[in-house]
């Protein structure tokens, strides 16, 4: 199984991108995980698009992606909602609009993230259901993760050390996997 799981902050020391390197030490050695960036994709411009087509980075987050059995967006939460910065790379993805299906069609996606605030992030979740519904994405809805006040949650190099969180990482990602293989079979 191969699955890409990528982390929607630009931030050095992301609490999601933690996350995300936490979840490559879980995972069982039966999947391929690719753990990526957004970094590397410029702003939406539909003229750059036009002159020079897709980015290097985009054409690397798209042809992963594509060739995946799942996603995994680790996402914070900016105001209430998603990040910028990682809806413009999911905006690129989705470009030229007749390689949607191709890249997100049914493909299983689960969004977890991790916040300093007390409520984790669950208006960024809730806020990616109406893009993957848009793109034909299949979300998981058998788990949560909202990882809240993640300064206590990790040390000063980004690892976990809150046991409860990391064995819900593990519980989290278990489920998912779970859930891509019975996708793959129906």
């Amino acid at each position: 199984m191969k699955l890409v799981g990528i982390s929607g902050s630009l931030r050095k020391a992301s609490f999601n991108t933690a996350l995300l390197r936490a979840a490559v030490d879980l995972m069982p050695p039966s999947v391929e995980f690719s753990a990526e960036t957004i970094h590397g994709v410029p702003l939406y411009d539909a003229d750059v698009e036009a002159a020079n087509g897709l980015p290097a980075k985009v054409s690397e987050l798209k042809e992963l992606t594509a060739a995946a059995d799942g996603l995994i967006l680790f996402t914070p939460e900016y105001n209430n909602s998603l990040p910028g910065v990682f809806k413009n790379a999911i905006d690129w993805m989705s470009r030229p609009s007749d390689d949607i299906p191709r890249i997100f069609k049914a493909k299983p996606v689960a969004v977890l993230g991790a916040s300093p605030g007390n409520f984790g992030t669950i208006l960024s979740q809730n806020a990616w259901l109406p893009v993957l519904r848009t793109l034909g994405a299949n979300p998981w809805f058998g788990g949560r993760l909202m990882v809240s006040r993640a300064g206590s949650v990790f040390d000063g190099e980004g690892q976990i050390i809150d046991d409860k969180v990391k064995h819900n990482l593990a519980v989290f990602i278990e489920g998912f996997i779970a859930f891509v293989e019975s996708a793959k079979r129906n």
